[in-house]
């Protein structure tokens, strides 16, 4: 099956680094426009550079509901400059990524409020309410996808906050897309360890290595931004019209241990 975007205009949380700016590259080489969303206006500012002239930047911090209110303006403003007259100013994103998120490490015991709410907020408040905000701006057919983990599948060591978060986007997956159907599709990606910068932040701060993590995988190593993007893509394709509610691995094997 093709990943044909071509025309497509959407916006992806969390577009600035990791996972999400390898989204938003390979939906640009697919043809689409992409508006990426994230809280450093320096980070986001290089993206955008680096991705090129249909690409366009979003300060916001998407932790907060009145940053998700602010977030969705600014991005109907710039739509309202690149989208063909012929469509609804109201209807025209075809596509929503919600990749934002955090990752920490804390046994049970140690579990305060304070880690609590950074862990929801930025892992499932941003999704929920970044949606919340772009519904309406949402074109009909249109398809969401949630990037969630493979510990919100089957829960990790170490990681209970996450995990809950995680686990909460699956739930919320599940649920909107039975709300938005049948004209939205609501898909979620579960991603095992991925080689990005949040990774390796996990990693300076744990008692771990690379090498360790990469051994419980089944294929033996853990992934590359681009290959959950690359599925990202194809879940988001028109031509991939009949999934929806459908929760994806995308793990080395990991869940099927």
């Amino acid at each position: 099956m093709t990943t044909n975007l071509q025309g497509k205009t959407g916006v992806i949380s969390g577009g600035t680094s990791g996972i999400g700016l390898a989204t938003a590259k390979i939906l640009l080489e697919k043809g689409a426009r992409v508006i990426i969303v994230g809280r450093d206006r320096v980070k986001g500012q290089e993206a955008a550079t680096y991705l090129g002239s249909q690409a366009a930047f979003v300060q916001a911090d998407l932790s907060m509901v009145r940053e998700c209110q602010k977030a969705a303006g600014a991005i109907l403003k710039v739509t309202d400059k690149s989208t063909p007259q012929t469509r609804p100013v109201q209807r025209q994103l075809d596509f929503l990524v919600n990749c934002a998120g955090t990752y920490e490490e804390e046994r049970p015991e140690q579990i305060t409020e304070e880690a609590y709410e950074r862990v929801l907020n930025n892992n499932l408040k941003s999704t929920i309410f970044l949606t919340k905000e772009l519904l309406p701006s949402l074109a009909k057919e249109a398809a969401i996808v949630n990037v969630a983990s493979d510990a919100g599948i089957s829960g990790n060591y170490g990681c209970s906050l996450y995990s809950a978060a995680k686990g909460a986007v699956v739930a919320f997956t599940r649920s909107l897309a039975l709300d938005l159907a049948p004209y939205i599709r609501v898909n979620c990606v579960c991603p095992g360890d991925v080689d990005t910068p949040l990774v390796a932040k996990q990693l300076a701060a744990g008692s771990y290595t690379k090498e360790e993590m990469a051994a419980v995988y089944p294929l033996g190593r853990i992934a590359t931004p681009e290959e959950i993007a690359r599925v990202i893509a194809f879940v988001l394709s028109p031509e991939n019209s009949f999934m929806t509610g459908a929760i994806i691995p995308i793990d080395g094997g990991l869940t099927a241990k």
